[in-house]
């Protein structure tokens, strides 16, 4: 059969031995439902397994003598990489996101703003806002702590206020973190 030792899939130091790659004259044999066969010679497990329509493959290479299972390994493959994207799905967001705001704003801007922030913190992540002033806005901070307690207002329902700087530089900066499932519904009792 062979289907599996004609696959360009990367190196062969990434993947294990497959039918004619394994080099022990004899091998611990395991059957395609996980039962033990016994030990082996090599022609006989590669041609038990091609009986199968199946590879040989080789899932302990140190021990002695090796144990080769007989699986379809493309699908053994396939099952693998499946599990793996799986679980990239399941973690969560983590990182932070990032939104620049100026203190003179208008409406439109600065809703589309609270949109995205409010998708990056249902994705899970944490939320960062800066307002950036330049030039003559920067003798005026209070325009600019004025737009974040209002952004703050805004996401309430989803997000907690993480931390809160004063004027640095030409920044004045608010951190969120999206709140738990468990918080929203307590606040959406309490608004009952």
């Amino acid at each position: 059969m062979c289907r599996a030792t004609d696959d360009p899939g990367g190196p062969l130091a990434d993947r294990p031995a497959i039918n004619a790659e394994i080099r022990s004259k004899e091998v611990r044999l395991v059957g395609p439902e996980g039962k033990q066969v016994g030990v082996v010679p090599l022609k006989i497990a590669i041609d038990a397994a091609e009986e199968l329509g199946m590879d040989l493959v080789e899932v302990a290479p140190n021990a002695s003598p090796p144990v080769a299972k007989v699986m379809d390994y493309g699908k053994h493959q396939y099952e693998q990489e499946r599990a793996e994207r799986e679980q990239r799905k399941q973690q969560k967001g983590g990182g932070q996101k990032s939104i620049r705001l100026r203190p003179k704003i208008d409406d439109h801007d600065f809703e589309t703003k609270v949109r995205h922030a409010r998708q990056f913190l249902e994705d899970g992540h944490s939320v960062r806002v800066q307002i950036m002033f330049r030039r003559r806005e920067l003798r005026r901070p209070e325009m600019g702590a004025r737009v974040l307690d209002r952004f703050a207002e805004e996401i309430s329902d989803v997000a907690n206020v993480d931390s809160r700087s004063q004027m640095e530089g030409r920044f004045i900066t608010m951190t969120f973190s999206p709140k738990s499932k468990k918080e929203r519904q307590q606040q959406g009792q309490q608004q009952e």
